[in-house]
């Protein structure tokens, strides 16, 4: 929503009331980014069954052609394999040129894949995790907010709490965890997770897991799920249902008016210290999306 200020705004971190050290308001109209959001299109290849490659280019087809192909943000394409990150067009707002080169991969989502092997849940985690965090390292470099829409219900949550997992394993998910969201804060990148076909039993769970991770007895797979990340970096989760054209549009407007607050932490006592981080506003019926946490060195 447009036309607030700074006073409207209160930012909470571990529960106390922090300074607003700065502030700006991009209504798209009146003060306008600089640099523009960017937003990125990811092709997973390793996690949709192959059968749905298909449907997800031509989804992607499909937005980027609208309006003449003439795009609002910049977008880039990444092509996410069992080989990697694959970023193959620089950011363009030419939708019919980018439409094009996913028009060349869908009739052939064999060759995009690259390989005829099986993953099991653990592998597909972690080639997820893996891409992800090197898509966040790459973007770090370049100036701006991002956008990241990701098709698909992702990788698989690995929830089964009956598994007792041992210490090391537990340090690893913690360590990923802080990584990760380090990664993504420094990239200032935040997630959308749009989806089709029928909602199933776990669409929901992974309301159970979008609280941070404060400590390393407490780090589970699950708390690695595509939609608990989306959540986290003040994303969005759409779907599931068949007009993915529509929630990828509704993402992207998110790109249009956004506010930029900033403040100065408390020292860390220790190192990898999660703070829970909340923005209120001080408006009936408005509630401000944005990262839910941090995690601050000393």
């Amino acid at each position: 929503m447009p036309g607030l200020n700074s006073s409207d705004f209160t930012l909470m971190d571990n529960g106390q009331p922090k300074k607003i050290v700065s502030f700006s308001a991009i209504d798209g109209i009146k003060a306008k980014d600089d640099p523009p959001v960017e937003v990125i299109l990811l092709v997973d290849t390793v996690n949709l069954p192959i059968g749905r490659i298909g449907f997800e280019l031509q989804e992607f087809e499909k937005f980027l052609s609208q309006n003449g192909g003439h795009l609002a943000q910049p977008v880039s394409i990444v092509w996410f394999t069992d080989q990697g990150v694959d970023v193959r067009h620089r950011p363009s707002s030419d939708g019919n040129e980018l439409a094009a080169e996913l028009k060349k991969a869908e009739n052939n989502p064999l060759g995009v894949r690259r390989s005829g092997r099986e993953y099991n849940d653990v592998e597909h985690l972690e080639l997820s995790i893996e891409a992800l965090t090197v898509i966040a390292q790459s973007q770090a470099k370049r100036p701006g907010r991002k956008l990241l829409i990701w098709a698909g219900h992702g990788w698989p949550m690995l929830d089964n709490r009956r598994i007792v997992l041992s210490s090391k394993a537990q340090q690893h998910y913690f360590d990923t965890i802080v990584e990760l969201s380090t990664r993504l804060r420094e990239a200032r990148m935040s997630i959308c997770s749009v989806s089709w076909d029928e909602p199933g039993p776990a669409t929901l769970l992974y309301r159970d897991f979008v609280k941070g991770v404060a400590s390393t007895d407490k780090a589970n797979p699950p708390n690695l799920a595509l939609r608990v990340l989306a959540t986290q970096s003040g994303g969005r989760i759409l779907g599931p249902n068949n007009d993915v054209v529509a929630q990828i549009y509704s993402c992207t407007q998110d790109a249009n008016a956004f506010y930029r607050l900033s403040f100065d932490p408390t020292p860390a006592s220790k190192q990898n210290e999660y703070h829970d981080l909340k923005v209120q506003i001080d408006k009936p019926g408005l509630a401000a999306r944005t990262n839910t946490g941090y995690y601050n060195q000393p």
